[in-house]
């Protein structure tokens, strides 16, 4: 019974964690008026699991969540709507390309769907990068395409199991989103990509 009771509490603490994580998360994204506060907000949201990944799962959450929004506000503001205007450029050229009746015009489409691959995948692996290394700004995207294309099992995992959970949740539960979609997506992100960080770590040092 008292291990039933004890694991109990685990589980209870844990929901907590990630609720309280997510909810911090929506509030300082708010706080910036979504456009200037989204991405420094997941940025420390992910800087948060991170630490429990490694093992640190007493950190006060508020004080890591706050420290590393206020350090990272301007560079991964930067650095994230820069990416994000390349997405918009790359949506835009689609469209134009599809609207044109050209067959040349048709098949050059297909080269932007598969930069819009490689897209995705930048995307999935940049936020655990930016809060795990210390790199110059264009490595980050660098080291994000370079890792989910050395491990194309672990990236297909990875897009599977969050498109899943979000997509089941979304058909359940919706309301379960506001507490935990983004808490427990970068939980399952920085996880995966923390994989492979000691064989890149070894390169940054040398």
């Amino acid at each position: 019974m008292n291990g039933f009771v004890a694991g109990y509490y685990r589980f209870a603490v844990w929901v907590t964690r990630f609720a309280y994580l997510n909810i911090l998360w929506v509030l300082f994204s708010l706080f910036g008026l979504v456009f200037f506060g989204l991405l420094p907000a997941t940025s420390a949201m992910f800087a948060v699991v991170r630490k429990w990944i490694n093992g640190e799962t007493d950190i006060p959450i508020f004080q890591t969540f706050w420290k590393s929004y206020r350090k990272e506000f301007i560079k991964i503001n930067l650095l994230g709507y820069l990416i994000i205007l390349i997405g918009y450029l790359l949506t835009i050229e689609f469209q134009i390309l599809r609207t044109q009746e050209h067959i040349a015009y048709f098949f050059a489409s297909f080269g932007v769907i598969g930069l819009f691959f490689i897209y995705f995948i930048v995307l999935l692996y940049f936020f655990p990068i930016f809060v795990h290394f210390n790199l110059k700004p264009f490595q980050y995207v660098k080291w994000s395409l370079v890792i989910g294309v050395s491990h194309p099992i672990l990236t297909i995992f990875l897009l599977g199991v969050v498109l899943a959970l979000l997509y089941v949740t979304f058909m359940t539960i919706p309301a379960l989103l506001f507490f935990f979609g983004g808490s427990i997506t970068a939980y399952i992100l920085m996880w995966g990509a923390s994989q492979t960080f000691s064989k890149y770590e070894e390169q940054q040092a040398s």
